[in-house]
């Protein structure tokens, strides 16, 4: 079996020009759901937001960077986990905040404000975590991307379709509301048949180093979903803000991580498999703990 920093996962331009597209309208159907005072709430709670920022930016890929050296994972493995570390979160986490009885709005602002801040602190914190990793930096080097490369990237991924869904959202509300509930399914369905498709013509890979990196994003999930359990917790906030902490944390837009693999790093193996097996994983990992929070919610209800 070939090391799994030297695999390439095949993805045509067709394919790629169709994820771009599929990244663009889930940001889009964010952006929808946003509105300009989504920031102003935000504004008006600066310590939680402020918490958020620092458990997503700093903390997770940090903890990241650790996890990768105590699992002792090849080079492209533990790119693709700091990678999706450094993603900004999706609206998944707001979807299963109101599943688990959270506090959505404030979901929805952290959302906002974590999407807005990406488009500088991806590129930057994937170069330096990556840069550091002692089996990840010689790849990092070899495809010689810049977080200026980076930064042009995302901006034209998160930040062009989030301004027109914005503005579309404030000028047109209605029709923002009734576009959001069909671009917000659609676009996530899309990027599943997406990664069902590249997973279909990679089947032969996908099954020889899929056991590569199981173990390590079930790790990473657990982390990433705890880290945000915990800095609610310990800052004292309300259990339905804590559980909206847990999610805007422990939920990474792994579809963009998947994006910048195939647009930078020409489908490396390892970084592949991680961000599209934890696009999956994520979700299924947070419905189960959404579910846990909901029926917790409901049985006091209907103890009375």
């Amino acid at each position: 079996m070939d090391d799994v920093d030297a695999v390439r996962i095949a993805f045509d331009a067709g394919s790629l020009t169709t994820l771009k597209i599929v990244i663009g309208a889930i940001l889009f159907g964010i952006a929808l759901d946003t509105r300009v005072e989504d920031f102003v709430r935000a504004a008006r709670r600066p310590g939680t937001i402020a918490l958020s920022v620092l458990a997503q930016f700093l903390l997770l890929p940090a903890i990241t960077f650790v996890l990768t050296l105590a699992l002792d994972l090849r080079g492209s493995v533990a790119l693709g986990l700091i990678l999706v570390a450094c993603c900004p979160p999706g609206n998944v986490s707001n979807i299963l905040t109101h599943r688990a009885g959270g506090d959505v709005a404030l979901s929805v602002s952290m959302t906002a404000v974590g999407n807005v801040l990406a488009i500088v602190a991806l590129p930057l914190n994937l170069a330096f975590w990556g840069g550091l990793h002692p089996t990840g930096q010689a790849l990092l080097r070899e495809v010689d991307v810049s977080a200026t490369d980076l930064l042009v990237e995302i901006g034209a991924v998160i930040g062009v379709p989030f301004v027109a869904g914005i503005t579309i959202a404030r000028l047109w509300p209605r029709f923002a509301a009734g576009a959001h509930r069909v671009v917000g399914p659609v676009s996530f369905l899309a990027l599943g048949a997406v990664i069902a498709v590249g997973v279909a013509n990679n089947w032969a890979v996908f099954v020889a180093y899929i056991g590569v990196v199981l173990v390590a994003v079930f790790a990473h999930d657990a982390l990433a979903l705890g880290l945000g359990y915990l800095i609610g917790r310990v800052s004292g906030l309300p259990a339905a803000s804590t559980r909206a902490m847990t999610f805007e944390v422990g939920v990474r837009n792994a579809g963009l991580g998947l994006l910048l693999v195939f647009t930078y790093f020409d489908g490396l193996g390892g970084m592949a498999l991680a961000a599209a097996w934890w696009g999956i994983w994520d979700i299924v990992a947070g419905l189960a703990v959404a579910s846990w929070w909901r029926a917790r919610h409901r049985a006091p209800e209907a103890a009375t």
